[in-house]
């Protein structure tokens, strides 16, 4: 009997560890629109391997709906959340103001002012409230995608329907003002309304194209625009309580680290956009629109949408790599 009980308690011995191991799991709400097997999840598996290096063990949990995920980590079923930036505005609107409209126009851009955010003197400004950001990645540019060709201007916009994320005031606000009607949508609709005809126009990243089917709204007279809009990010938000400092600075400079990696998948699903679907328009109608961009972001910061200091340091990057801008003198 003595036996017996000794071999008990060394195999509870054994075994309390694991099992409080793992209960003890961080948990990852992981936006991804396709799921356990989608992109998002992938990368967030490389990070979960990494993670442990940084004595953090996490469980990821997919979310095939962004509200969901963002509300859970409200609620606090996760710790952690990996959402778009324009959502995760709503957590800290220095970072989520990376992806203010115009903002950022190349990758080139991007990288610098990512390479800035991964710094250790950045954490301050990445922290707000009860939340920080752990990570930014980008999620390629957003173009305008039409189900008519023809609709290759702003004037020709007026009446049309376009999607806005529901979620996102500033996007009704600016499609308002070029005189269309904003139809409020999210990430899990928008794709499927332009498909069916529900509304003309959608800002899509090239990266959408193949995995939301959007050829089947092109089809068979539409287009997309080629000038970005928007340089959209994915962003890792989390509860400041639930990760130390150093984790999290960790974390940022991974993110950072992998950047060509996340760029190189990038450049593979937006190689897969059919060319004839590309609509140039004149150089002119580029610099007016870039007039518009800043006009719209500065309506948009006196309005409390956009962070005022984040502006001005994506306003400095512009500088940086184009000193003959108008902005810059």
């Amino acid at each position: 009997m003595k036996k017996l009980f000794t071999s008990l308690v060394a195999v509870c011995a054994l075994t309390l560890p694991f099992s409080a191991q793992a209960a003890t799991k961080t948990k990852i709400c992981v936006f991804d629109i396709v799921g356990n097997v989608g992109p998002m999840m992938g990368a967030m598996k490389d990070w979960q391997a990494a993670a442990l290096g940084w004595g953090l063990e996490a469980e990821l949990i997919p979310y095939t709906n962004e509200a969901i995920a963002a509300e859970d980590l409200k609620a606090g079923v996760c710790e952690a959340a990996l959402i778009t930036g324009i959502r995760g505005r709503g957590f800290n609107k220095y970072a989520g103001t990376v992806d203010s409209i115009g903002a950022i126009p190349t990758m080139d851009h991007m990288r610098l002012v990512l390479q800035v955010l991964s710094h250790p003197q950045s954490a301050g400004k990445l922290s707000q409230g009860s939340y920080q950001v752990m990570g930014i990645a980008p999620a390629g540019a957003a173009y305008v995608f039409v189900n008519d060709k023809e609709v290759n201007t702003l004037a020709k916009a007026a009446g049309k329907r376009v999607a806005v994320l529901e979620y996102d005031e500033t996007q009704a606000k600016l499609v308002s003002q070029v005189g269309a009607t904003p139809v409020a949508s999210d990430i899990t609709n928008f794709s499927t309304k332009f498909n069916n005809g529900v509304v003309d126009v959608i800002a899509a990243p090239l990266a959408a194209y193949e995995a939301l089917e959007l050829y089947k709204g092109l089809s068979p007279d539409g287009g997309i625009i080629n000038y970005p809009l928007v340089q959209l990010t994915i962003q890792l938000i989390a509860k400041k309580e639930a990760f130390p400092a150093e984790t999290a600075q960790k974390s940022r400079e991974y993110f950072y680290n992998n950047l060509d990696r996340i760029l190189d998948q990038l450049k593979k699903e937006e190689s897969k956009v059919d060319q004839r679907w590309w609509v140039e328009i004149p150089d002119a109608d580029k610099q007016e629109y870039e007039v518009l961009m800043q006009e719209a972001r500065d309506q948009l910061r006196t309005e409390g949408y956009y962070d005022p200091t984040m502006l001005d340091m994506l306003r400095k990057v512009r500088c940086k790599l184009d000193q003959s801008r108008a902005e810059c003198t």
